[in-house]
């Protein structure tokens, strides 16, 4: 009989796995930093797509649930210039295969769909050990312990999990996002508004990007990719959220002032999120009770698929186990053994889409490739989703 599951990390990608460990009687927990549901806000939307988080869901049994989630038109995508034309405008035809949903709310989605108890919240893990013999113990920050036969980490791109299997940890990918938020859109910043248009906006040039989104609620949510130094984003003080949108701006200078709007009229302060990856086809070798998932096991530059890749890892985790339920060890093991190249493909496709974003023909080269042909075509559109790596 397949143990008691521990799953460190309640994001998208451990939640899916204990829902579909539960849809299979399995019992598992989840053990979770954050104080609560609503500690921090759980990022923007998210567009789930149609060969690996839709799948996902399936097998939680959630797909009507989801679709009562998702947010009609936001699939349309543009790309402009920097002096505001649109290169490219791809209105939402309800034909795509990415329905757009906002991320905490399909976070709540599967909340609600677990046993009461399930999630253990105010568990910040401070270190893991192996005890032998399949056999690991979590300590929590404070103090108490657990000792499981089956340790899941979920917990995100700084996981405390990871070092258990492997000794590779995330380096800076040469690229940070300064993330901004105007509210009331279309009454308060109508220029802007309408250059975001009804879905997702880039307005791209080689080495940075403004990307926004058009989310529920009359909001605009976007993120301003610039390819800098660690060091050159600690020069910048975003405790004074004017002077950093200001510092942010000037390196915009001479675009569209709808498209710098939405640096320097945020109304929130503007966050950094500086991009960080593990080598491309991180592995590592079977290690009995122990696994990762998600931005644990391959977290790499945002390409549109760290949510989904999560969801799906938790949702084939949980499948595997419950194929396998006299021998986890198999059950492991046939699970990474399809999870590795999973991972690593993503993670260069990421690669790619990078250099098509942010290369030296941006955006013309994310144009051809959305429209098929080769040179730069001088009109298109195309949009990002970006993943943030969570932390437990």
């Amino acid at each position: 009989m397949t143990p008691h599951v521990t799953i460190i990390g309640a994001g998208l990608g451990g939640l899916t796995l204990a829902r579909v460990l539960h849809v299979h009687g399995i019992p598992a927990t989840v053990h979770e930093a954050e104080a609560s549901p609503t500690a921090r806000a759980q990022g923007g939307m998210l567009d789930i797509h149609d060969h690996n988080g839709q799948p996902a869901l399936r097998a939680a049994g959630l797909t009507d649930e989801f679709r009562a989630l998702v947010l009609e038109g936001r699939q349309a995508m543009r790309i402009l210039d920097r002096d505001g034309t649109v290169l490219f405008d791809q209105p939402d035809d309800g034909t795509g295969g990415r329905p757009e949903v906002q991320r905490g709310e399909l976070r709540q989605m599967l909340l609600d769909s677990l046993p009461a108890g399930t999630v253990r919240w105010g568990r910040k893990v401070g270190a893991t050990r192996s005890l032998g013999g399949g056999r690991h113990e979590v300590v929590f920050a404070d103090g108490t312990t657990v000792v499981t036969n089956l340790l899941v980490g979920a917990d995100g791109a700084w996981s405390r999990v990871r070092h258990l299997l492997s000794a590779a940890t995330p380096e800076y990918a040469g690229m940070s996002y300064v993330e901004t938020y105007l509210y009331d859109a279309d009454t308060r910043h109508p220029a802007a508004a309408k250059a975001v248009g009804g879905g997702s906006m880039l307005a791209l040039a080689p080495g940075k990007g403004i990307q926004a989104h058009r989310e529920k609620g009359d909001t605009l949510h976007t993120y301003v990719a610039l390819t800098r130094s660690r060091d050159w984003f600690t020069g910048v003080d975003f405790t004074d959220s004017a002077a950093a949108g200001a510092r942010i701006a000037g390196e915009f200078e001479g675009w569209a002032p709808e498209l710098t709007a939405l640096i320097t009229d945020c109304d929130t302060p503007p966050v950094l999120r500086p991009l960080n990856a593990l080598p491309v086809g991180h592995r590592w070798e079977r290690v009995p009770g122990v696994t990762l998932l998600g931005d644990a096991a391959h977290l790499s530059i945002p390409n549109g698929e760290g949510a989904n890749l999560a969801m799906y890892d938790g949702a084939e985790l949980g499948k595997a186990l419950a194929a396998h339920p006299d021998d986890t060890e198999a059950a492991l093991g046939a699970y990474e053994r399809a999870m590795f190249p999973r991972g690593a493909e993503a993670a260069a496709d990421g690669t790619q889409l990078n250099a098509e974003l942010f290369g030296d023909d941006a955006p013309h080269g994310l144009i051809a490739s959305f429209t098929g042909s080769t040179g730069n075509t001088g009109n298109t559109e195309d949009t990002g989703s970006t993943e943030d790596g969570r932390t437990s």
